[in-house]
């Protein structure tokens, strides 16, 4: 049944699940998942999200927006409809307790993600191979359900776009650019000395 109301019937059509389906050129942007490795042995962690209109541009965008003001040593995108994800579950319920399908069989390379406390972000916890991220989750229930999670993330290492090797000394010209440092603006003791001059 058509709606009356016109803002309804400007949404778009359902798609497939787990289909992606191309946006119209330059009609909305659509969104990328950001994760950050912080430091060197650390693991990538789940940092926000950036609206761009491709992948490249969505690099870019992370890296003004995530890292300006601190220093990484690597950071990757994918398209949040290339996130695949676990039912969310709550209390003493493991979210690998909800998986129960192998799904497709084959050689991919899929990076899974643990949320291990609520309100916190996804944390790196391997990499498994598989045909299917149904399969990806199945293979890390075996190989990575180490201690209880609350949600899992399965993203196709084919999908994401990392860090080039050329490409780290983004962060090097950070450290000596202070003016990007809110504290270095020393904005308390201004406060201080404006508060002293109009004591009376």
């Amino acid at each position: 049944m058509k709606s009356l109301d016109p803002r309804v019937n400007r949404l778009p059509v359902p798609g497939t699940p787990g289909k992606i389906t191309p946006k119209i050129p330059l009609d909305q942007f659509g969104s990328y998942e950001v994760f950050v490795q912080p430091k060197e042995g650390k693991p990538f962690q789940h940092e926000g999200i950036v609206h761009a209109p491709n992948l490249e541009m969505a690099f870019v965008l992370a890296k003004e927006a995530f890292t300006r003001r601190f220093t990484c040593v690597s950071l990757y995108v994918t398209d949040t409809r290339d996130v695949f994800v676990s039912p969310l579950t709550d209390a003493d319920k493991n979210a690998y307790d909800m998986i129960s399908d192998e799904g497709v069989k084959g050689n991919d390379s899929y990076e899974i993600y643990h949320l291990a406390k609520r309100g916190k972000q996804h944390v790196h916890a391997g990499v498994v191979t598989a045909g299917s991220p149904e399969e990806a989750m199945w293979k890390a229930r075996q190989t990575l359900n180490t201690k209880q999670v609350f949600n899992i993330w399965a993203v196709k290492t084919s999908n994401i776009r990392k860090t080039g090797e050329g490409e780290t000394i983004l962060w090097d010209t950070l450290p000596e650019k202070k003016f990007r440092d809110a504290a270095d603006y020393k904005g308390g003791d201004k406060l201080k000395e404006f508060l002293e001059r109009n004591k009376s």
